[in-house]
């Protein structure tokens, strides 16, 4: 048999005319006396390829028995198609199944939920929407890289294993060897000197930290891996494991930080719409109405500036009820952040400079005493998407910001170090790619953008 053909380069034309071979899984099957039409996907692409069977062939009985979700071999002529809603099909010279799929297979023709698909995550991969799902994925991550390799970054692989919790939140998952029927104990608690690492270890919360050590010698670095929280939520926004990209950038302030994050996230939102097209018009048909043209709106627009202290004032002149309160010195919550964005800036907006008491240690104090230099980058209907700071570079000042919300210095001596020696103003920022999946494809629930959610009491594939 010949080399195999890619659905997606058949959908091209290449070939045209003359005998290739695909591979594929069979969505879905018409059979008559006359004539068999199968619907071939190999994931290459969204659309399927029609073959077509006549009982010329040997084991055409055998064709029209085939069930949805056979794996198949096809070697056969590639044609102009007569029928609509198709530009070529597959005239089939030799069919073989490979792996049989018998009435019992779960994604039979007919629409399931999203539901039901996660409770088989193994399989869900072969719909429409979730095979246009890890498409984008893919393709965005690839994108990813790119424009940070682009512009002189380099990428750094952050430990997942750690004895620090970069947020201060500890929710971390414990990494341990000890006997959970009998661990050690020292005066009536557990003795961690006794473990693998000698030390409480957990899954890593963010690889910022050692994120902000590279770039005290690289200048430029970027993150991008997993990040694990033990938080026992189950909203549609939140997962136990999830991907994170860290820029970090050295000699760099709260406006630089704002501008890479307007730049890359202008960029991600280009890329899909350049190079996934037929998968972002599904989902624009069938998932989100008007998800193109907004995320074509952001790719295209220039980003707002806007303090806290005005999105305050702002919010508390909004003619709209709150769930939540609105006063200086309390964080904001989606339902503000979507209004600032959509109903007052009508359109992607930063807003900088927050309490410090509602932000984590690292960040910036302002002269005012105040404030931290903090940025959120907040869109239309998701609110904030990108949370980023200028990082305390000043030692005293990170000390003091320490001890004032009980971290403890001496298990980050080394972070300590860095502005010991050879200290720089830097800054990054955090993009949690699940949401950012989410935004760009208008799927609701980050269960949906990731291959296997780890999520409370799910964790079965």
């Amino acid at each position: 048999m010949s080399a195999r053909t890619r659905i997606r380069s058949a959908q091209a034309g290449e070939g045209l005319g003359n005998e290739i071979m695909v591979k594929g899984w069979v969505r879905t099957i018409r059979a008559g006396k006359e004539v068999a039409f199968l619907a071939l996907n190999d994931g290459s692409c969204f659309a399927n390829l029609q073959v077509v069977a006549e009982p010329r062939l040997a084991n055409f009985a055998d064709i029209c028995a085939i069930g949805t979700g056979a794996a198949v071999a096809v070697r056969g002529r590639l044609v102009d198609s007569p029928a609509s809603g198709q530009r070529y099909e597959l005239h089939a010279e030799e069919v073989e199944v490979i792996g049989p799929a018998d009435e019992s297979y779960p994604l039979q023709k007919k629409r399931h939920t999203f539901e039901y698909l996660r409770s088989i995550a193994h399989l869900r991969p072969r719909s429409n929407t979730f095979g246009a799902v890890f498409r984008v994925r893919s393709s965005v991550a690839q994108a990813v890289h790119r424009f940070f390799a682009e512009r002189g970054f380099l990428y750094v692989h952050t430990p997942i294993i750690t004895t620090s919790d970069c947020e201060g939140a500890g929710e971390m998952f414990r990494v341990t060897t000890l006997d959970p029927a009998a661990p050690p104990l020292l005066e009536g608690d557990v003795d961690f000197s006794r473990d693998f690492f000698a030390a409480q270890a957990g899954l890593t919360v963010s690889g910022q930290l050692e994120g902000e050590l590279f770039a005290q010698a690289f200048s430029d670095i970027y993150t991008f891996g997993p990040t694990f929280r033990a938080e026992n939520s189950n909203t549609p926004r939140h997962a136990a494991e999830f991907w994170m990209i860290e820029p970090e950038m050295a000699f760099a302030d709260l406006m630089a930080d704002a501008a890479l994050a307007e730049e890359f996230f202008r960029y991600l939102c280009r890329h899909v719409l350049d190079t996934c097209g037929e998968d972002m018009a599904f989902f624009n048909d069938h998932i989100d109405k008007g998800l193109m043209a907004r995320v074509e709106q952001v790719a295209n627009s220039s980003f707002a500036i806007m303090e806290y202290g005005e999105a305050i004032e702002r919010l508390k002149r909004a003619t709209v009820t709150f769930e939540y309160p609105v006063e200086w010195g309390l964080d904001l919550q989606t339902e503000h952040e979507r209004y600032l964005t959509e109903q007052v800036v009508g359109g992607p907006v930063f807003v900088i400079n927050y309490p410090k008491h509602i932000k984590a240690f690292y960040m910036r104090v302002n002269d005012d005493d105040k404030t931290v230099a903090a940025m959120d980058l907040l869109v239309p209907k998701v609110g904030e998407i990108i949370g980023g700071s200028q990082r305390e570079e000043r030692l005293p000042v990170l000390e003091g910001r320490m001890a004032e919300v009980g971290v403890n210095p001496e298990g980050l001596w080394w972070y300590l170090d860095s502005r010991r020696w050879g200290s720089t103003p830097h800054a990054g920022f955090g993009l949690g790619f699940e949401r950012l999946i989410m935004y760009l494809t208008g799927m609701e629930n980050i269960r949906d953008v990731i291959p296997f959610p780890r999520t409370p009491r799910h964790a079965e594939f």
